[in-house]
């Protein structure tokens, strides 16, 4: 089939690499406007947009998919389907109806659970032990269209959401290649989502990252892998605000109160609301993540001084 792949974040692309690889043609590549990356905010075009110029596959950027120079383009290239993952905008009716198969999605998640924008992050935060990916009919309402095909992913202990989306990247590439190739021949029918079991999940901002030392360290820990590598957990420290990284349990020690740190030989503890956690790389503002003990070696934290105060 002709296909118009729409992406834009390295999450996308080893999809896109699948279906260059495959019979199939990719016509055109549909991704967000070249955007400032990188610690220098230099303007960069999006990971996808770079795997579709080095395979020489035109490349569309249009502010929005509902942009009228877009709709033409889209009807002159009439790609038979447009497999879509993390495009990053809304996609109009009038741009679904333009494929004969329509526009499908690679979700990473089991819908009807945790439709939305960060659908991995709160799959971790709420301490899921499986979740997966799925393909379906992209429709006008929030990831509501019937189900081409799913695959499944344990979610393990100290699983990032960059860990566990980098492991559905990979198995969700060959999903949507394998709904492509369905849709072709006429082997995959989408069937209807189940009523039940409807979860949001909305992105997670910066201020939802932010970690309550009075909560349980179990929760702490969720708070901590379901935001890293984003938006990045923080808290502050002498009213500097620093980002950690994944934390290990402590149980069975009597740990000390709230946000309080304790620096020992084997590393560096914070109380929480329950237990208390161990730190693992610490980030201040403006430099690279570090070994909790090298950071508390540099600020000597004082007796008794907590995070967050």
């Amino acid at each position: 089939m002709r296909v118009l792949f729409a992406g834009t974040p390295e999450v996308a692309v080893p999809s896109l690499e699948a279906l260059l690889a495959s019979h199939h043609e990719v016509v055109a590549v549909l991704t967000r406007p070249d955007a400032p990356a990188g610690r220098g905010r230099s303007v960069t075009p999006s990971p996808v947009a770079r795997t579709a110029a080095d395979a020489g596959v035109e490349v569309l950027r249009p502010k929005r998919p509902g942009d009228a120079e877009f709709l033409t383009r889209l009807s002159e290239i009439a790609p038979d389907c447009v497999p879509v993952v993390a495009y990053g905008g809304l996609v109009p009716p009038g741009a679904l109806e333009i494929p004969r198969h329509g526009w499908v999605n690679l979700h990473f998640s089991l819908l009807p659970a945790w439709r939305g924008a960060a659908p991995v992050q709160h799959a971790v935060l709420a301490g899921d032990d499986v979740t997966g990916a799925c393909t379906f009919q992209l429709e006008e309402g929030l990831d509501t269209g019937p189900i081409y095909g799913t695959v499944t992913e344990s979610i393990r202990p100290g699983d990032t959401s960059g860990d566990l989306l980098h492991r559905l990247a990979a198995s969700g590439s060959e999903l949507l290649l394998r709904t492509v190739d369905g849709i072709e021949d006429g082997s995959l029918v989408p069937q209807p989502q189940s009523p039940d079991g409807v979860s949001l999940a909305p992105k997670l901002e910066v201020d939802d990252a932010r970690i309550d030392w009075s909560a349980p360290a179990l929760r702490i820990d969720r708070l901590i892998r379901a935001c890293t590598p984003a938006p990045g957990a923080w808290t502050t420290f002498r009213d500097e605000r620093i980002k950690l990284r994944p934390v290990t349990l402590e149980r069975g020690r009597n740990g000390p109160a709230p946000g309080e740190l304790v620096v020992e030989k084997s590393g560096v503890r914070a109380g929480t609301g329950r237990h208390a956690v161990v730190l693992g790389e610490v980030q201040p503002q403006g430099k690279r993540p570090m070994p909790a003990v090298d950071w508390a070696r540099g600020v000597r934290p004082e007796a008794g001084e907590r995070f967050g105060s």
